[in-house]
This record gives structure tokens, C-alpha cells and sequence, in this order.
């Protein structure tokens, strides 16, 4: 009895103030409910370091990321780096004190990048990396949008061996050292060419991905060379038309006296074709915006995307390149 007596009035004092919180978590203001609202376009806030403006291929690249940014209606705070690391690092560092909801970097190399993505993870801010890979542990970024660059090497490699017959002397044109698509494309092109005895890379210097380095490391291995270069394989289009300026001066045809396969895909390349001075390019897509940013998104909303996004890319040949010119983008 006495139980009861002491029982009764104590649940009923309990089963008001429960009724009691709970009117007062339906009537209150949304904003005051836990729940984190979806990010849209408009909201969303991107820090993109970008490496510099060394090649048509990054200028595309460039246009292609502030273009869809200004098409979406993203806010982007955009960093140019000029070619150099540090630069890269001290705009990263300015995104995380402006707090903003996502990192966009294309790394200039592929090492260095430890503490400061360690600074970026710390401050809750995701990386996306774009074109290019870091030397960082997979839990320090979120996603790699881009080209398998071993890949490109190997269909460059394929290619060569089809214009020498498996048998020649070739130089190559290596691009920016420790960058992610220099690593990869001279590591897929030797998988290739490795299986052919007779042929053999007798020079391999770094044009660091550029018109004007690529035509003075051309001339240079034009005089200890000459005559003796059979072909080219130059990591990008700028330094394969630098090396063809070269080759004319030096008094020999390009596309022909000397083979060059290049990667990229840019209209120059395409142009060079047509004229009969460049025999290959491989694809590498430099249109990478809307993909970004519609990762960038998801990324801000938590929602999960693939640790790799490929770029869907091709291999052009003379044949096809005055048909195809007039399609391409950059």
C-alpha cells in the first residue's frame, strides 16, 4: 500500500515533464534542430590551388575549373602557384583560416604535402585531388579526379613500337621532375618498350612540361645526337612542339626523320598532325570543372564518392586529326 502510495504521484510528475519535452521539441524553431541542412551550389565555398599556367593543357584546365564555378554558382577562391610548391602550401593554409567547405589541389610534385594536409584534416576541411596524385596517405584526402598516367606511358609505348618496327634510338621529353604524370608516363612507357631489345631511350631529360624548355632540351640533344634520333616521346604537347621547332632548325623533318608521340590531346598537337609533324598523341582531359565540383558537393554533404574518377580519354592519329580539330574544347 504504502508502495503505492509513493509509486503513483512519483510516474506522474515523470510522465508530465516527458510530455512536456516533448511539445517543446515539436514547436521548436528549425534552426534550432540539430539536423545539418544540404549544401547546394550556391553555398557551397571551394579553395583551388592550381599549379601555374605552364602548358595549354593547364590553361584548359584552368578555364574548365572557373568556368563551371561560375556556371554553378560556386564561390571559388582560386590560387595560381606558379609553378611552385610553396606557393601551393601557402594558399592551402589561406583556404583553411577562410574556412572553407572544400580543397581543390592539383599537386606541382608529388611529395611535401604531409603537414599541410595534415593542417587541413585537423581543421575538418576535405581534399580533392585534381589531375595529380600526393605522396600522402589515403585517409588524408578524399577523392582523386583524373588520368591513370602509367596508362598514358603505355599506349605511348604501344604506339612507338608500332612506328619503329620495335627497333630505334629514342629521347624523351620528361615533364616537371617528381610530378605525378612525369612518374607515371616514363614508368608506363619502359613497361612497353622493355619487351623490345632494339629499342632503347638513350636520353631522357626533364622539359618541365613547357614549349621553351622542350625546344632548348631538344636542341641540346640534337647536338650530341643528330641525325642518330630515331624518335620522341614527350610527356606533353608543349614540349613536342618545341622539339619540332627544334628539329627544323636543326635541318630535319619532324614526323618524319624523327617519330614523336606526345600526350595531351591539345589542338596544337592536332595542328601538328595535320602538318604532318606529329605522329600520336595520347588523350589526357584536362575538362575536369563540372566533375570537381559536383564531387566537391557531395564531399561537402558527407555523402561518399569514389577514391578515383577516372577521365575518360583516347589516342589521335594524323589520319583523323583535320576531321577532329574542329570538335575539340582546348
Amino acid at each position: 500500500m504504502w508502495r503505492d502510495l509513493f509509486c503513483r504521484p512519483l510516474l506522474a510528475a515523470l510522465l508530465g515533464q516527458i510530455i512536456f519535452l516533448s511539445a517543446c521539441a515539436a514547436t521548436q524553431p528549425r534552426e534550432f534542430i540539430s539536423e545539418k541542412p544540404t549544401k547546394g551550389y550556391e553555398d557551397l565555398v571551394v579553395g583551388f590551388a592550381q599549379i601555374g599556367a605552364e602548358s595549354a593543357w593547364r590553361t584548359a584546365n584552368t578555364a574548365s575549373i572557373k568556368g563551371a564555378a561560375e556556371q554553378l554558382g560556386v564561390e571559388l577562391k582560386f590560387s595560381d602557384a606558379q609553378q611552385k610548391q610553396e606557393n601551393q602550401i601557402k594558399a592551402i593554409r589561406s583556404f583553411i583560416a577562410q574556412q572553407v567547405d572544400v580543397i581543390g589541389i592539383s599537386p606541382v610534385v608529388e611529395t611535401g604535402w604531409l603537414d599541410v594536409f595534415q593542417e587541413a584534416k585537423d581543421a575538418g576541411i576535405p581534399i580533392i585531388l585534381v589531375d595529380r596524385r600526393a605522396d600522402v596517405p589515403d585517409d588524408f584526402y578524399v577523392a582523386y579526379i583524373g588520368s591513370d598516367f602509367e596508362e598514358e606511358g603505355r599506349r605511348a609505348g604501344a604506339i612507338m613500337v608500332d612506328l619503329l618496327h620495335g627497333q630505334g634510338d629514342i629521347v624523351e621529353l620528361v615533364g616537371t621532375v617528381n610530378s605525378a604524370p612525369a612518374n607515371g608516363r616514363y614508368s608506363g612507357f619502359r613497361a612497353i618498350i622493355g619487351a623490345y631489345p632494339e629499342m632503347k631511350v638513350i636520353a631522357s631529360r626533364s622539359g618541365d612540361f613547357t614549349l621553351a624548355k622542350g625546344k632548348e632540351v631538344m636542341e641540346e640533344l640534337l647536338q650530341g645526337y643528330g641525325p642518330g634520333i630515331d624518335a620522341i616521346y614527350a610527356h606533353n604537347d608543349d614540349m613536342a612542339i618545341g622539339a619540332i621547332r627544334a628539329i627544323e632548325a636543326y635541318g630535319l623533318k619532324p614526323g618524319q626523320d624523327i617519330k614523336i608521340v606526345s600526350v595531351d590531346a591539345a589542338r596544337p598537337a592536332f595542328e601538328a598532325m595535320i602538318d604532318g609533324k606529329l605522329n600520336a598523341t595520347v588523350e589526357c582531359n584536362p575538362l575536369l570543372g563540372p566533375r570537381f565540383f559536383e564531387v566537391a558537393l557531395k564531399v561537402a554533404n558527407g555523402e561518399p564518392v569514389p577514391r578515383w574518377i577516372k577521365s575518360e580519354e583516347s589516342v589521335f592519329f594524323p589520319a583523323e586529326a583535320a576531321a577532329i580539330l574542329p570538335t575539340r574544347k582546348y
